[in-house]
């Protein structure tokens, strides 16, 4: 059944291009709208600053830091061996899946539900996989760790936030002068910030564009990078416009800090969508780089194949796209929704949102940026007492989160049938 790869190879690349910029829009409108959600929803930045800085940081984190994780989804969760003999099965697998994911992020989005884009991927993979070849043909303990994932992710990234959230508080707001505090100690976030940033991309991404460093080097270089945003920090900080309230009105005080946390956002907005665009580039095209790969072989299943190259910029304007028409919805949830966000708050939820996903793109566990961030604003919330939180919100969020994953399954077994039914 060979012959199909050569005499459709090139409208099955297409079908899987297409389906690809699909489910990339999909992760724009709603993976995208939540590392932005915080930053809008805390007032810090507007929907069109957000649109503008996903672009341009989705865009380069995808493209630069983008290569790591794709090799996980491609062949971690389906043992390829199982396809040998019959490798078009897997590529209409991969293209079904991505239509499928792609179809419910898009339904996800015009919802408002903020749904894992990795979950939604996986679910498909192994929906056709099972079907399609046998239950065998899914790795169960790599599947397993996913789910694990679901429960762990959130959890580090709400202790983070809480831990980060708790030293702002101790160390600015509840002292006596919490403006001139800020301003002392905001950049020394930032730098962390752009520390945490710039070492991952140095580590993973630069790679696949030829730069390679010793891990010396790299750290050097991020230090030295954390030590321009600082200072970047420190000067925007002083330009800023104070109310110029004096100790004794505390809450214009209050308003000031918040001022200063702001242009704090506007950095941690872009680590965010940086930190996104590398770790879930991945969901879009790491089944398209699957498809490319075997038919471009005719047929044959390699366990590490180079990206083609206009495979990442793909996916990276797919993204882009689906934020810039679609992903007002999501912003709202995250950002107003769950918990009232000051900048201050969305800082420490996107500082440690950022963090988490960091960790898991360099160990390569397709973790969901989605639920690191929910766990982020929870972990935030929690900091000011449960009753800070909305809970009849998150309860619809967890909810859309273990409905992800059967959904993504259920449609892409579907379209695996049309599909090969089709062809053969």
């Amino acid at each position: 059944m060979v012959d199909v790869l050569v005499t459709h190879g090139t409208l099955l690349i297409g079908m899987a291009a297409m389906f690809g910029f699909l489910m990339a829009w999909g992760i724009g409108a709603n993976d995208v709208a939540n590392a932005m959600g915080t930053s809008v929803g805390s007032n810090a930045i507007t929907i069109k600053q957000a649109i503008i800085i996903a672009m341009i940081f989705e865009f380069a984190g995808a493209y630069l830091a983008g290569g790591e994780v794709t090799s996980t989804i491609r062949n971690g969760i389906i043992d390829s061996s199982y396809f040998t003999h019959q490798p078009e099965l897997l590529v209409y697998g991969m293209i079904s899946a991505l239509l499928a994911a792609g179809i419910w992020l898009v339904v996800a989005s015009a919802l408002g539900w903020p749904v894992s884009t990795t979950h939604s991927i996986v679910g498909a993979i192994i929906g056709f996989a099972a079907v399609g070849v046998g239950t065998e043909a899914v790795a169960w303990s790599k599947v397993g760790g996913i789910v694990g994932s679901w429960v762990i992710t959130p959890a580090i990234s709400g202790f983070i936030a809480f831990l980060i959230f708790q030293s702002v508080q101790k160390l600015i707001f509840n002292t006596n002068d919490p403006l001139a505090n800020a301003k002392r100690y905001v950049p020394f976030y930032m730098a962390l910030a752009g520390f945490i940033m710039s070492l991952v991309t140095i580590t993973k991404g630069l790679k696949h564009i030829g730069l390679n460093l010793t891990s010396n080097e790299a750290y050097l270089l991020a230090l030295a990078i954390a030590a321009v945003v600082g200072l970047l920090g420190k000067v925007a900080i002083s330009r800023l416009k104070m109310s110029g309230a004096e100790g004794t009105r505390r809450d214009r005080h209050f308003g000031d800090v918040e001022k200063v946390f702001a242009i704090l956002m506007v950095v941690t907005a872009c680590c965010m969508a940086f930190a996104h665009g590398s770790n879930d580039v991945a969901n879009a095209i790491g089944p398209l780089a699957a498809v490319v790969s075997v038919v471009g072989s005719g047929g044959e299943i390699a366990s590490k194949s180079a990206l083609a190259w206009w495979i990442l910029p793909l996916g990276a304007f797919g993204i882009v796209f689906g934020l810039a028409i679609f992903g007002k919805r999501v912003m709202q949830t995250i950002g107003k929704n769950i918990t009232h966000l000051t900048p201050s708050r969305g800082f420490a939820a996107e500082l440690a949102a950022a963090s988490t996903v960091v960790i898991a793109s360099g160990t390569g566990l397709p973790i969901s940026t989605t639920q690191t961030l929910v766990g982020a604003v929870l972990g935030v919330g929690m900091a000011r007492g449960i009753a800070a939180i909305n809970i009849g919100v998150v309860r619809n969020i967890v909810v859309s989160w273990v409905v992800t994953l059967p959904a993504g399954a259920f449609l892409s077994i579907i379209f695996f049938y049309m599909i090969k039914g089709a062809f053969q």
